[in-house]
């Protein structure tokens, strides 16, 4: 389908998607099948934000989206549209730069969390600076944590090296937004705490007795390094639980919003469906600029050179359609031997 949509009126919708707020229930349609394909809208707690193409495709069709709870594949009048619960980047908090925290910080950056840490030996905060993590706080931990908002999309960390810290910090984090909060200790440790913080400083008892504690997976941990891939484990188990989106890095809707690129043409890859052991679930995104530049991903490999390859002859040919490209990844294509994973995966690219 053609397509000929205002560079400002894209920007606009992407900005959007930027500044939802992140504790909303935020979801992002796109039909990807059909003759309305390319249409997008996004809804913000059951209240329709903007259109792409402002057609009113997504205005009439209100009660059914409104209906959805879960991500997936629907269809409105003859169209198939892919529906993202929205998540925004996520973010680790760690109270506490000991031993178990450095670990923490290595694994959370290899996983693309943005990591802030919270503490107050200056010593302690110089190593987690030279760790690479995007935040410090040197500060006492009360004064620290008033300087995080929290949401829905923060997982805090509380391992600090005193009784009264780990007390201070959970008081103050179970009073915010959060994904997940845990906090090292023994039980008996950990149950003086919650009785104090529920009996005592009238803590909401429903958030402290959610609290992950002891913290992480019991796989028999002792080391530092092997507590610090417990604590990941389970916060990547809790935050898969969720099923929201993380297909908007920072970076890809920074393109897609800087006015100085805007009026460059540049190809949307979206993958909207995927079948069997494809590498990338439905949501994942990748920018592609004429030069064959990118940012972001969907998998990698011999699936994105194919798209990359097909954008840029778009791109180059000049042309606004919308196309769905699918990539078979099986035994049966020339490339078998570069597409181990198998399976089958739909793209959506559209012109920006």
């Amino acid at each position: 389908m053609c397509v000929n949509i205002p560079h400002a009126q894209i920007r606009s919708f992407y900005q959007l998607i930027a500044a939802a707020d992140p504790n909303a229930f935020n979801m992002l349609l796109t039909v990807f099948d059909g003759k309305n394909a390319g249409e997008k809208c996004l809804l913000s707690s059951g209240n329709l934000m903007g259109e792409l193409r402002r057609s009113g495709f997504f205005a009439r069709h209100l009660q059914e989206i409104r209906d959805m709870t879960h991500g997936g594949v629907l269809e409105l009048d003859g169209n198939r549209v892919l529906c993202e619960l929205l998540g925004n980047e996520k973010k680790m908090v760690i109270c506490g730069g000991g031993h178990v925290s450095q670990a923490v910080v290595k694994i959370s950056l290899m996983l693309g969390l943005h990591v802030t840490v919270v503490e107050e030996r200056p010593e302690f905060a110089e190593k987690a600076r030279l760790a690479g993590v995007h935040r410090v706080i040197c500060a006492p931990y009360e004064e620290g944590l008033q300087q995080i908002p929290g949401d829905s999309d923060t997982f805090f960390v509380i391992v600090t090296h005193a009784h009264r810290f780990d007390t201070q910090c959970l008081n103050a984090i179970s009073r915010k937004p959060h994904a997940y909060i845990g906090m090292i200790g023994s039980r008996r440790r950990v149950a003086l705490v919650k009785e104090y913080l529920i009996s005592e400083a009238g803590c909401d008892p429903q958030v402290i007795q959610s609290v992950h504690s002891p913290i992480g997976l019991d796989i028999g941990s002792e080391t530092p390094e092997e507590i610090a891939v417990s604590i990941m484990a389970e916060i990547i188990q809790v935050k898969n639980r969720e099923r929201r989106n993380a297909s908007w890095p920072p970076e890809l809707l920074r393109s897609l919003t800087d006015p100085q690129t805007a009026e460059t043409p540049r190809a949307l890859a979206t993958v909207v469906e995927r079948r069997d052991s494809a590498p990338r679930d439905a949501g994942a995104r990748m920018l592609i600029w004429p030069d064959g530049q990118i940012v972001g991903t969907i998998g990698g490999g011999i699936l994105e050179s194919k798209v990359i390859q097909t954008a840029r002859r778009q791109l180059e040919a000049g042309d606004p359609s919308v196309r769905l490209l699918r990539v078979k990844l099986d035994a049966e294509t020339p490339d078998a031997d570069e597409m181990a994973c198998g399976g089958e995966v739909s793209v959506l690219i559209e012109i920006t």
